[in-house]
């Protein structure tokens, strides 16, 4: 009897973390979402490369990166959770280091071939696993 109410807690608390994890890599998927479109803004629109709009891009790939480290894999997807999470360190490394400053220098096409190129695979990459970790 002890042994079927055992089973039945711990089943019950990991369907339950299932459902946690769900939220959260969503939330995750829509941060890193709100990331892309505050460094696009800076790319299409020569006047949003202010101090405002750079805080922006770097407060929201700090927020993604805030997210992923309070968070865990889910049962079984270490690997995946592993994966995103270096793929998404350097994303950022590359954006923060490369990208933004080339934006700011009004070095549009070098800028433009680092982000179609190595940074879309990472962003894709992201994007997908935090998807599939919400399964």
């Amino acid at each position: 009897m002890k042994k079927l109410i055992s089973t039945v807690v711990v089943s019950g608390l990991l369907f339950i973390s299932s459902f946690a994890n769900a939220g959260q890599f969503g939330d995750l998927h829509n941060k890193v979402v709100e990331a892309r479109d505050e460094l696009i803004t800076m790319v299409k629109n020569p006047d949003k490369r202010g101090p405002e709009q750079q805080k922006l891009v770097k407060d929201s790939a700090d927020a993604v990166s805030a997210m992923i480290t309070k968070m865990s894999a889910p049962a079984g997807k270490e690997k995946q959770f592993k994966v995103m999470s270096d793929n998404w360190a350097e994303f950022k490394k590359t954006r923060e280091e490369e990208l933004v400053p080339l934006i700011l220098a009004g070095k549009q096409e070098e800028g433009k071939k680092i982000a179609m190129g190595i940074q879309k695979e990472r962003l894709t990459k992201v994007l997908t696993l935090t998807k599939e970790l919400d399964q």
